[in-house]
């Protein structure tokens, strides 16, 4: 029981971890283009977290059981994969790096399920989980990204470009507040979702470890026989402790999205927002666990290389690259060393 209820914290420290890490993907282009001031924007992304949490539960399905086999993860499981997401989330918050929370926990979940068998490796679902809805999507989302960031940037130039400056500077300063606004939801309808998943996998193990059966009557909420809907509470928890982590802010990871890939305005931050937000919604509605951090950095280089190919900054892109290809391995190992050490306990 002990263990289940630091599971849980570890889950919220996660998701506050993934608030202010991930609250530049909403905020950043909003933020470097001067429509909205960052206490302004942050406030704002914490709202419309909040909003996009509290709806949908597909992708927390898929975290919580179409990864890896559930009869097989113990609560010491999921507790190791948190650890080694949330460290792989500090330390690329600290050096500025947009690396994905997403891939991070789910790194972390299939190295501590692989520990837990003992090194089995049909542990992992990989032909109906990890392949279609984490391993295809981490390739394709970020192309998709660019593409539509490019081409709806080039569309906008098609259909503005008669215009003086100033009005497409008033038009798409106002426009930007609402696909920011979109942007901070679908990121709420994804990234909040994947730690429901996990705190709903803690329930359903430790109802089937039988952790629960001597529980007094006020607690009796905590008994998932079944890995259905997310609990109510599981998702009203995770929905604020998101906004909240928002609402801290994540200016390192805001500088390098915001000002040092590419020089930004209105029309170019509409651009990027409005072709992540219906990527990461449509990825939502299919239950798929999507880096939303791949998708609005591609889509920001997209709007750039339409604007001026020479305009983004391509050793900053680099380095971005690097974290993203990392995270999946990296996270992935530390988790099994750290289920392996539990198991030796």
């Amino acid at each position: 029981m002990i263990t289940f209820f630091v599971v849980v914290f570890a889950a919220i420290v996660f998701e506050y971890s993934n608030g202010f890490h991930d609250a530049a993907n909403a905020i950043a282009t909003v933020v470097s283009t001067k429509v909205l001031t960052p206490r302004q924007a942050i406030a704002m992304a914490a709202i419309f977290n909040l909003t996009g949490a509290l709806l949908g539960g597909a992708v927390a399905s898929t975290i919580g059981k179409g990864l890896v086999d559930t009869n097989v993860v113990t609560m010491a499981t999921v507790l190791c994969a948190l650890i080694a997401a949330f460290a792989w989330n500090i330390t690329t918050w600290w050096v500025g790096l947009p690396s994905s929370s997403s891939h991070a926990l789910i790194g972390g979940l299939c190295g501590a399920a692989l520990a837990t068998a003992r090194g089995n490796w049909s542990v992992l679902k990989w032909h109906s989980g990890l392949w279609p809805k984490v391993v295809v999507p981490m390739i394709t989302s970020p192309l998709a990204g660019f593409f539509l960031g490019a081409l709806v940037m080039f569309a906008l130039f098609v259909i503005f470009h008669r215009f003086t400056p100033a009005v497409v500077q008033s038009v798409f300063g106002k426009l930007q507040i609402f696909s920011a606004a979109w942007m901070a939801h679908s990121h709420g309808t994804n990234d909040a979702q994947k730690t429901m998943g996990i705190i709903t996998l803690a329930l359903f193990t430790g109802t089937k470890a039988g952790s629960f059966d001597h529980l007094p009557g006020w607690l009796t909420f905590l008994q998932t026989p079944a890995f259905g809907a997310i609990p109510a509470w599981v998702t009203i928890l995770c929905a604020i402790t998101m906004a909240a982590g928002t609402a801290a802010g994540g200016w390192r990871i805001i500088r390098t999205l915001g000002h040092k890939m590419v020089k930004l305005q209105p029309v170019h931050g509409f651009a990027a927002e409005t072709s992540a937000a219906l990527i990461i919604q449509t990825a939502s509605v299919y239950g798929i666990p999507l880096s939303t951090t791949h998708v609005i950095s591609t889509s920001i280089m997209g709007v750039g290389a339409a604007k001026r190919f020479s305009g983004v900054k391509w050793t900053v892109v680099e380095r971005i690259i690097w974290a993203w290809i990392l995270t999946l391995p990296a996270t992935g190992l530390i988790g099994f060393i750290l289920a392996r050490a539990v198991a030796a306990l």
